[in-house]
C-alpha cells in the first residue's frame, strides 16, 4: 500500500514523464513503479520492498548501489570542478586521465577516445566520424553501414536504424537507405542448426554477400555487438566476432564492436573483444563504464581513422561534431574510480570467479517445463521460455506473457528483464555473492512455477 507521497508521485509521472521504451497508454494505467535507494545487489522500492537487483539497472550498474568510494570521488570533483568544458581546447585532469586509462586496458587497435553522454549518442559519434572519415579518403560512395537483425545499437536518430529491432524503426521512418540488416547469429533459432561451425559460417556467407549486393566500393562497416543484448541476449559461437572481424579486413570495410553492454567485465575480460584478440577499428562503450552512477559513454578509434579525419581538416578547420557535456569532469572522476574498483576493488575477480555458479544456475532450470534454452558468457545471460520444447514453439504474444512473469518476478522480489518475445534477460552485478546467486535461482524458480500454474500458459502448452 503506496504512502499518500507515493501515490501523489505516481499521479504526477502519470501526467508529465515520458518513460523510455513504454507504452505510453498502458503506462498511464499501470502507473509507476519508485525506486527509493539501494545497496549492493539490492534496491529498495517506496514501500520499502526489499528487491534482488539481477540485472544491474539496465546492464549498467556492474559495481552494485552505494558504493561509497564512488560517491566520494564525484562529490569530492563537484566540489573542486563541477564542469568543464571541451570546446576551445579546454579540459580537465579527470576526462585526460580517464581517456588515457581507456587506451592503455582497450584492444590495441584503439587509440583516441571521444566521450559522449551515454551508449546512444556514441553509435552515433561514430557513423558520422565513419562518414568523414571516407570522405577524407576520397570515398564518398563508402555510407551504407551494414547490422545484424535483434542488434541494438541505440535509439538516436542514427544509431536506432543500425538496431535490428522493429519497435525501434516503427513510424521513425527507418532504417534509412543506407542501413541494413544480416541475420542473427542466434544458435538456438539458427536455420543452419547449433552447430558452432555452420552458424560462423552462415554469419560469414551473409556479410560476403550484402556487401556484394551493395559494392564493396559502397559499404563503410559492419556495426555488432559481441552479445546482442536486447535483443535476447544471443550469445554467438566462440569464435564468430573473430570470425566477422577478419572478414571485415578481408572486404575492405571498418568493424566497429558496439561494447555498450558486454564492456567492463560483464563477460569476464574488461571487453568482450580480448576473449577472441579482436582489433576493432572503433569501439563503443557506455554503461559500466561509470557503471551507472553518471551519465557517460565513449567510441574508441584507431589512429588511422583519427589521422586521416585530422589530415583532412587541415590546421584551421573544426570538426564538426561535439556536445556541452562531453569529457564531464564530475562523470570522468567516476570512471576513473570504478575501474579501480574493476581492477584493484577485486570487481573482475569476482565476476570471473562467479560466472560458473550463475551458467550452472541457468543451466539447471532447463529441466522446467517452460524454459527451452539457457545461456550466458559471463555474467550476462538469458532464459528463453517456449510452449513446446520439442518444436521450440513460442507462447502466442496475445497472451502477453512477458507482462505477467514481470508481475511474477516482482511479487517474489526479484528484478531481471522480462522482454516481448519470453526471452528472460539476466545481467547481475559484479559484486554478486554466492549467497545471493542461490537466492536469484530460488526465487526465479518460484517465478517461474507460479507462472506455469496459469491457466493461460497450461493451455497453450497443451
Amino acid at each position: 500500500m503506496q504512502s499518500t507521497q507515493g501515490n501523489q508521485l505516481v499521479e504526477l509521472d502519470r501526467q508529465h514523464l515520458i518513460h523510455p521504451v513504454t507504452n505510453f497508454r498502458a503506462h498511464e494505467k499501470r502507473g509507476v513503479t519508485i525506486l527509493e535507494s539501494g545497496k549492493g545487489a539490492w534496491l529498495r522500492d517506496i514501500d520499502g520492498n526489499e528487491l534482488l537487483d539481477a540485472f544491474s539497472g539496465l546492464w549498467c550498474v556492474n559495481t552494485g548501489y552505494g558504493q561509497e568510494s564512488i560517491v566520494r570521488a564525484a562529490t569530492e570533483q563537484l566540489q573542486r570542478l563541477p564542469y568543464a568544458t571541451g570546446y576551445f581546447s579546454y579540459g580537465s585532469e579527470p576526462a585526460i586521465r580517464l581517456a588515457a586509462q581507456l587506451v592503455e586496458l582497450a584492444p590495441p587497435s584503439l587509440q583516441h577516445v571521444y566521450f559522449t553522454q551515454g551508449g546512444s549518442d556514441a553509435v552515433d559519434a561514430a557513423i558520422r566520424y565513419v562518414v568523414y572519415y571516407y570522405n577524407a579518403l576520397g570515398k564518398p560512395n563508402k555510407k551504407h553501414f551494414i547490422s545484424l537483425q535483434r542488434g541494438y545499437h541505440g535509439s538516436s536518430a542514427a544509431g536506432a536504424g543500425l538496431t535490428g529491432l522493429p519497435v525501434f524503426h516503427r513510424h521513425f521512418d527507418l532504417p534509412s537507405l543506407h542501413q541494413h540488416h544480416i541475420p542473427s547469429p542466434y544458435p538456438y533459432r539458427n536455420p543452419v542448426g547449433q552447430d558452432d561451425a555452420a552458424i560462423i559460417a552462415a554469419s560469414v556467407q551473409a556479410l560476403r554477400d550484402k556487401v556484394a549486393e551493395l559494392g564493396a566500393d559502397n559499404v563503410a562497416a559492419f556495426f555488432c555487438e559481441p552479445i546482442q543484448g536486447s535483443g535476447g541476449v544471443i550469445v554467438p559461437p566462440a569464435g564468430w566476432l573473430k570470425a566477422m572481424a577478419d572478414t571485415c579486413r578481408e572486404l575492405g570495410i571498418l568493424l566497429a564492436v558496439d561494447e555498450v553492454i558486454t564492456g567492463f567485465g560483464r563477460t569476464g575480460p574488461l571487453f568482450a573483444c580480448e576473449a577472441e584478440d579482436v582489433r576493432p577499428d572503433l569501439m563503443t562503450v557506455a554503461k559500466g563504464l561509470t557503471a551507472g552512477y553518471a551519465p557517460m559513454g565513449a567510441v574508441l578509434m584507431s589512429d588511422a581513422i583519427y589521422q586521416a579525419i585530422s589530415e583532412c581538416a587541415g590546421p584551421d578547420i573544426a570538426v564538426g561534431h561535439g556536445q556541452t557535456y562531453s569529457a564531464h569532469p564530475v562523470s570522468a572522476a567516476i570512471g576513473l574510480e570504478v575501474l579501480r574498483l574493476y581492477h584493484e576493488g577485486g570487481l573482475l575477480e569476482n565476476g570471473i570467479a562467479q560466472g560458473p555458479r550463475f551458467s550452472a544456475g541457468l543451466r539447471a532450470l532447463l529441466d522446467h517445463p517452460l524454459v527451452g534454452d539457457a545461456r550466458n558468457r559471463g555474467l550476462v545471460g538469458a532464459l528463453e521460455l517456449v510452449a513446446d520444447k520439442e518444436s521450440k514453439r513460442q507462447f502466442d504474444p496475445s497472451l502477453r506473457l512477458s507482462e505477467s512473469i514481470a508481475e511474477a518476478a516482482y511479487r517474489n522480489r526479484v528484478v531481471f528483464r522480462a522482454f516481448n518475445d519470453n526471452i528472460l534477460g539476466f545481467a547481475p552485478a559484479l559484486c554478486y555473492t554466492e549467497e545471493e546467486f542461490d537466492l536469484l535461482f530460488k526465487r526465479l524458480k518460484r517465478t517461474l512455477d507460479e507462472v506455469l500454474e496459469l491457466p493461460a500458459v497450461r493451455a497453450a502448452m497443451s
